[in-house]
């Protein structure tokens, strides 16, 4: 991080809008009116651990923070403290994949992605191991600036061959991807939401499960499908209920699974007429609306499409609301661009 975005972080601002913005340095993220669970990762990862005795943890000294300390509490002698070296943690998970165990790595989004991609690269997928990478503060999901917003880590592993790559949008998301992430033969990367997770899905869609590789309409609508991922599902939803206030009538189709993408649904939906919007918390480069926008093209499917998510450039720093306003994935933010299009 530069001197300048150091000093950034405690500057007051003005949002384009007019509203002042806030120099508080962490906000929880913003889940209003949803029950929420604590440390979904955490649990099921311990739920895995006592069915499968090959499971085993390991983090790059942030096991409080990747919610990885309750697996450690409860199998102490299967959690292995790497320190700060992701490097050395994903190939000594390489080499426990070898050995017949199940790795979970865990450590922020940033430095799995930055600092330890050929790593992962050569000693997990080119070798195609079952290392499970879970990992925090994906996207714009923490207000410490670009040395810890990963908002590029999808397009950085999409482009990894065997890869196969989740973004789950709530606490139910993440229970169901743990087991689903253990029977995939081959690695994952998963991004995680940790401490207190929100439910979200299951109070749109009682009967909603994580089932990886699949796509789930949650929402119908005439008007426009949201084609979303990650925690944007959560404000695609929201964002429905305020363009009903308006008479508009919005579609959310989930998509947990980046890679592989869930391209049958996501045409069928497409085709139907209606304005096609994808919602991310991912820079608009390389992420879930690139991959779209090309089965799109590749099927001859061309409805109006437009794309929601995090511009090309390095973020700002400062509270979760603020900045979500700032950048348009806020409830509001969402609802907002979909009626300009409409």
């Amino acid at each position: 991080m530069t001197l300048a975005s150091m000093q950034r972080k405690y500057e007051p601002r003005t949002l384009p809008q007019g509203k002042a913005a806030t120099s508080a340095m962490i906000a929880s993220l913003a889940a209003e009116g949803y029950e929420t669970v604590s440390a979904p990762f955490g649990h099921a990862l311990t739920k895995l651990g006592k069915a499968n005795e090959k499971v085993v943890g390991l983090s790059a000294d942030l096991a409080k923070y990747t919610d990885l300390h309750v697996f450690a509490k409860a199998m102490p002698d299967r959690f292995y403290q790497m320190g700060m070296a992701e490097q050395l943690m994903f190939s000594a998970a390489a080499g426990l994949a070898k050995e017949g165990f199940m790795p979970f790595a865990t450590t922020y989004a940033v430095f799995a992605s930055r600092r330890a991609y050929d790593f992962i690269a050569m000693a997990i997928a080119e070798e195609n191991l079952s290392v499970k990478i879970a990992c925090a503060l994906p996207g714009l999901t923490t207000g410490y600036g670009p040395s810890h917003q990963a908002t590029e880590d999808l397009a950085i592993f999409r482009g990894l061959p065997n890869m196969t790559i989740i973004d789950p949008c709530d606490a139910c998301d993440v229970a169901g991807m743990v087991p689903a992430m253990a029977a995939h033969a081959g690695p994952v990367y998963a991004r995680l939401l940790r401490g207190q997770v929100p439910k979200v899905l299951t109070r749109h869609k009682t009967d909603y499960r994580f089932e990886l590789g699949k796509a789930q309409l949650i929402r119908d609508g005439k008007d426009v499908v949201i084609v979303s991922t990650g925690l944007m599902t959560m404000r695609a939803l929201d964002a429905a209920q305020v363009l009903a206030g308006d008479r508009v009538s919005a579609a959310v189709l989930h998509v947990p699974t980046i890679k592989p993408l869930d391209v049958k649904t996501i045409l069928a939906e497409a085709a139907k007429g209606r304005l096609v919007v994808t919602a991310e918390n991912h820079s608009l480069n390389g992420g879930l609306g690139e991959a779209v926008a090309k089965e799109l093209m590749l099927a001859g499917v061309h409805p109006p499409f437009r794309m929601i998510g995090l511009p090309d450039q390095f973020l700002e720093a400062g509270a979760l609301p603020t900045l979500h306003d700032l950048y348009g994935i806020s409830t509001h933010g969402v609802a907002r661009q979909i009626k300009q299009w409409l």
